[in-house]
């Protein structure tokens, strides 16, 4: 099976590799430096909420069965383009800045999985099934950028 957050095991890997990420953490890839990286993905999850509102990217990868092969079966690109929503925030200070991303991920999992989920910006209607294997494969990326 997949990967995804709403599982247990898997989220707490993603949480203990969170963990060991320091704020002075060279990326192997990007622009980003971890502080950016931190606020970037906890921005992700607060747009899957409903939280942050993103402009639509209209494109064919918004359709199935493309979003799901971007998605979930090739390889992400490294440096690819992402939301300019999703680079806006500066971040605080790097302990809140966790505090945060664990407070969103909290968030996150108490949705009900089965419930209504806000369409993603690139990948279009996506169900929450595929949140949770998106945002563990978005938090995993990242974090093997970083090392961790």
């Amino acid at each position: 099976m997949a990967p995804t957050f709403f599982n247990a095991g898997d989220r707490e890997s993603i949480l203990s590799r969170l963990a060991q990420l320091s704020p002075d953490a060279r990326p192997k890839w990007g622009k980003l430096d971890a502080p950016r990286m931190v606020t970037h993905v906890t921005d992700a999850v607060r747009a899957s909420l409903g939280e942050l509102a993103l402009r639509p990217i209209s494109s064919p990868i918004g359709y199935w069965p493309i979003n799901v092969l971007v998605m979930f079966y090739l390889p992400w690109p490294k440096s690819a383009p992402t939301a300019p929503e999703l680079l806006d925030r500066s971040p605080a200070v790097w302990a809140d800045e966790l505090v945060t991303l664990r407070a969103t991920l909290d968030r996150f999992t108490a949705r009900d999985v089965n419930g209504e989920w806000t369409r993603h910006v690139a990948f279009g209607r996506i169900s929450g099934q595929q949140w949770g294997r998106l945002t563990y494969r978005h938090l995993d990326h990242h974090l093997t950028q970083f090392g961790v």
